[in-house]
């Protein structure tokens, strides 16, 4: 599905559909509910996974970003496993940043237990900073773009525990990040399924995005948050935005 152009204040970046959901979903819902226009764009269709195809993921995504009220969500079809952060692939992706403009972008982990996770988080901050430079010239359906960088590049994370530079409460979001995460139910935990069971497709697997949340929200004195790194110092104008 194309969507038109129009500027959005976040922008997540995943390789594969139900990274960004895994990630990142509870901080998404409330920040729609917060007003802000946000939108997701697929880096690969997942046609590698061993569950599925790439067909289904599509309706699945499609589902969650109904779930969350996205803005806009796409996928550039770049072939799963085997997409390289180079010229041709940043220019999709710059593409992308100068056509929905975000103030914020949220990608993969830096690092992680699939491959294209870590390469696709470099892809996407690598872009970041090429897109502000207006001798790189793009257009997108016949229209020359303008150059524009986001103000800020955070990664969510994924499967590996990585120490977070910041988290967020996302106390009250909870249900509806797992109900976005159980869009993709051809990936998920089900007893009667007769796919191959994966490393995601376990009942700890799914037990665990609860009680990852739950640990991160202990910590920070509320129910449930979700952690993240960022390339620079993370700064408030106050400490009063401290909680």
């Amino acid at each position: 599905m194309k969507y038109p152009k129009m500027k959005l204040d976040i922008l997540a970046f995943g390789a594969h559909p139900d990274d960004v959901e895994l990630g990142c979903a509870g901080t998404i819902a409330k920040e729609i509910a917060l007003g802000k226009k946000v939108g997701i764009i697929d880096l690969t269709q997942g046609e590698l996974g061993t569950r599925g195809s790439a067909a289904i993921r599509a309706t699945e995504a499609a589902k969650a970003a109904q779930i969350l009220g996205l803005s806009a969500r796409e996928n550039l079809k770049m072939r799963d496993g085997f997409f390289q952060n180079d010229e041709a692939h940043q220019l999709q992706v710059i593409q992308m940043i100068r056509k929905y403009q975000p103030e914020i972008v949220l990608c993969n982990a830096i690092q992680d237990r699939h491959i294209d996770h870590a390469k696709g988080s470099k892809l996407v901050a690598d872009a970041c900073f090429l897109s502000g430079l207006q001798k790189i010239e793009t257009d997108f359906e016949g229209e020359k773009q303008t150059a524009w960088r986001p103000k800020v590049v955070y990664h969510y994370i994924q499967w590996e525990t990585i120490s977070p530079d910041f988290v967020v409460d996302i106390s009250g979001f909870m249900d509806k990040k797992m109900e976005a995460i159980m869009a993709y139910d051809s990936q998920f935990f089900n007893p009667n399924t007769k796919e191959p069971i994966t490393p995601i497709a376990t009942k700890n697997f799914l037990d665990s995005i609860k009680y990852r949340s739950q640990d991160l929200g202990r910590l920070i004195g509320t129910d449930f948050a979700e952690g993240f790194t960022a390339e620079r110092y993370v700064a408030v104008n106050s400490l009063e935005n401290l909680i």
